[in-house]
């Protein structure tokens, strides 16, 4: 998916009650349907950050499903950030 021209990275800082609650293993589940690869981590201040690439269409579902209230836990906001696939990445992994 990474090879592909319209490839991007999607990274979003997820914050709110996100860690144990199982939104890392929620996220990868809706990420690998999307057919994206990259990870979802749990950061020290208690947000999650989720990485991601694939296509821009993809990534953008992916993001609006992180946004929206199906999510495991509870979701107060979400700040992305979106750059060129830099690739390397396999899969989807909790971190």
């Amino acid at each position: 998916m990474t090879g592909e021209k319209d490839a991007v990275r999607l990274t979003a800082w997820v914050g709110g009650r996100v860690q144990g609650v199982g939104f890392r293993w929620w996220t990868r589940c809706r990420a690998l349907e999307l057919g994206l690869v990259g990870s979802a981590r749990n950061l020290d201040d208690g947000r999650v950050r989720v990485l991601a690439e694939g296509s821009r269409d993809n990534c953008q579902q992916l993001l609006d499903t992180l946004r929206s209230t199906s999510s495991p836990g509870r979701v107060d906001q979400v700040v992305e950030h979106w750059s060129p696939a830099q690739g390397g990445l396999d899969g989807f992994v909790e971190e």
